[in-house]
């Protein structure tokens, strides 16, 4: 067993550990970056970036259906082609990390291919090689994706987003397990693209996390494109064989070529050596301090931090673990206005709470909404400009604590709201602002006065 000195070991290396390692590097520490999949994570090759070209190509051919309805006609013709291919060249360059590797390296940092497990404080094992950290040691191994405990579903082939993001072919037919914000995008884009979907969700509604408006605006639109959307089922098991798979709902059944499982994901967390650092080796998340300090010479950032997996929410706690380990002022970790948007068409934005989160937590609660087609913007935009926007105040303190932007533009709408949630703006004083005419956003100030 050979031993390293280095000043910081980060394990793991999607967007907070790349980030991180990157930063350390170019501060001018001895940095030792540890991954045994991909340099960059879910995000650049199987999650936010190749699943973001496959929706754009999506609402684009869904675009093209829609001219009938504003001034003219024109067909379309789904092609898979383009999409796979640039997926492939563009954004995973044929899911090989050699440009993030060499850009690791470019700033400062040593890069270890491996599984790397925890062997005390400061501490990681590489195969043959363990890494001492005089400082300490970022914790960023993520998540991947879970399958549900369902009879018959082990062994067989079923995909995963992983899979999703790299075909080159395209089903006749699709059942997505799992109506939250990843299996509702992947439903849309291979509707749109002449697949037959069904969407299977155990809870009662569409992305069952968001109020419930929006599930509401969001099922609508699936039905309204061909999507049969089964929420609120238990699936009892999963038969596939050399044609389909079968799931089978109890009172029903429900078969398609494949099958998607888009319901939930897993912490990396077994087998790490959680128990050398004083942590249990069977955790769900990893709790920190505010500036991200896990333990003894040890921080943690992103998905195992049980905060939201979301590349921004990793990206943000990185900087604060940075900070706190070149020994920086800046602020501590606070969640009270995490952003997040499902990029289906209409886009569900949410930031912060939802009204029943914050009726939950024992706040003093108004709300109030307008739907988005009533405002003049959405008026004139015309098909495919149904949505809403809903604000959750806390009356105590009179400020939004809660957001929730459904339409064309929810995540971009969202921006404001989340200003608003996040800054603690009065609401007194987002009343007696100026909004554009005719934006969406501008459908804020109406939400605003509907609050009662």
């Amino acid at each position: 067993m050979i031993e390293v000195e280095c000043d910081v070991v980060v394990l793991g290396l999607g967007p907070g550990g790349e980030h991180a390692a990157i930063k350390l590097g170019r501060a001018g520490l001895e940095v030792v970056g540890v991954e045994d999949r991909l340099v960059g994570g879910e995000c650049p090759y199987y999650g936010c970036v190749p699943s973001k070209m496959m929706i754009a190509a999506a609402h684009l051919v869904a675009d093209v259906h829609r001219v009938k309805d504003f001034g003219g006609t024109a067909t379309v013709q789904p092609d898979w082609g383009p999409v796979a291919r640039r997926i492939r060249d563009e954004a995973t360059d044929d899911w090989d990390d050699t440009a993030a590797v060499k850009r690791l390296v470019e700033n400062g940092a040593t890069f270890a291919r491996g599984r790397g497990v925890l062997d005390g404080p400061g501490r990681v094992r590489v195969g043959d090689t363990t890494y001492v950290a005089r400082k300490g040691v970022v914790l960023n191994t993520g998540t991947a994706p879970a399958a549900p405990p369902i009879d018959g579903l082990q062994g067989t082939p079923y995909w995963t987003n992983r899979d999703a993001v790299a075909l080159t072919e395209l089903p006749k037919s699709l059942i997505v397990l799992g109506g939250g914000p990843i299996g509702c995008e992947f439903a849309q884009v291979f509707a749109r693209f002449g697949v037959r979907v069904t969407v299977v969700e155990v809870a009662d509604r569409l992305v069952a996390t968001e109020e419930p408006e929006a599930s509401e605006v969001l099922t609508k639109a699936f039905e309204a494109e061909g999507i049969d959307v089964r929420a609120g089922v238990n699936v009892a098991s999963v038969v596939h064989d050399d044609d389909q798979f079968t799931l089978d709902l109890g009172s029903d059944k429900v078969s398609a070529e494949k099958l998607l499982v888009a319901a939930g994901r897993k912490a990396n967390l077994d087998f790490i050596g959680l128990d050398t650092v004083g942590l249990g080796d069977d955790l769900k998340v990893v709790e920190t301090d505010e500036r991200m300090r896990a333990g003894d010479k040890l921080w943690a950032v992103g998905d195992i931090t049980g905060k939201g997996a979301f590349t921004h929410v990793s990206m943000y706690q990185s900087a604060i673990a940075l900070r706190d380990i070149l020994g920086e002022k800046g602020a501590p970790a606070r969640y009270h206005a995490v952003p997040h948007t499902t990029f289906t068409d209409p886009e569900v934005g949410g930031v912060g709470m939802t009204e029943q989160q914050a009726r939950d937590a024992g706040l003093s609660v108004r709300t109030g909404s307008t739907a988005l087609e009533k405002s003049s913007r959405g008026f004139t935009h015309g098909p495919g400009g149904h949505g809403l926007i809903k604000v959750v105040e806390d009356t105590d303190r009179g400020v939004l604590v809660g957001g929730t932007a459904v339409g064309p533009a929810g995540g971009e709408i969202l921006g404001f709201l989340a200003v608003a949630v996040h800054a603690e703006v009065p609401v007194d004083t987002l009343r007696t602002m100026i909004y554009a005419y005719p934006t969406f956003h501008r459908a804020i100030e109406s939400a605003l006065a509907d609050l009662s």
